[in-house]
């Protein structure tokens, strides 16, 4: 295979994907709407995930405490994946898949929405947030790759990304995320004059 097939042949398995979220426009909508009655209540929707989904995070939460398409005030928004010496310190006393659930336990409150991103469903720290997050009564969205894994049971919402590759997978999620910041402004927000 030359390089531009390789390259065409990725950007069309891209594009079916894409195509195929269509299918989880109720679960995207369901999302949009838990986000819009926690931030209408004055409550907060927190991000968690490792590596590239650590990354995608920090991105979705930025979009809501910055601005997405709309020009407004702040979405009350945050990624426990941002701090390095809360990360590094709850890992070396309490291990690595307390970072999440310990961070959950000092910042949320009944009402939150809590959206985990696991391309495989089964990253222990997520999973562990999620049982935490049914402890405290707050909301849990998960955002996954197609078998939903041990995030499947644990989570109010899941929204499976139709793939089973990881940077497949991570695409759809970013695509999912960007969907659900747009309604979800739309919904709260009236632009800035």
């Amino acid at each position: 295979m030359t390089q531009r097939d390789h390259i065409l042949s990725y950007l069309a398995e891209i594009a079916r994907l894409i195509e195929g979220l269509g299918a989880l426009a109720p679960q995207i909508e369901a999302a949009a709407d838990m986000w819009v009655e926690a931030l209408s209540a004055g409550n907060k929707v927190i991000f968690c995930g490792n590596g590239g989904s650590a990354a995608d995070a920090q991105h979705l939460a930025a979009e809501l405490m910055g601005r997405f398409l709309i020009d407004r005030n702040p979405l009350a928004a945050l990624s426990l994946t941002v701090d390095t010496s809360a990360l590094t310190a709850i890992g070396n006393d309490y291990g690595f898949d307390k970072v999440f659930s310990r961070q959950l336990r000092g910042l949320a409150k009944a009402g939150d929405v809590l959206f985990g991103m696991s391309t495989s469903g089964n990253s222990g720290n997520v999973v562990d947030a999620f049982l935490t997050a049914r402890e405290l009564g707050v909301k849990t969205i998960g955002l996954t790759g197609q078998s939903g894994g041990r995030m499947a049971a644990l989570s109010d919402l899941l929204i499976a990304a139709p793939h089973d590759k990881t940077n497949h997978i991570q695409e759809a999620h970013i695509a999912i995320g960007h969907l659900i910041c747009a309604l979800t402004e739309a919904a709260l927000c009236s632009p800035r004059p």
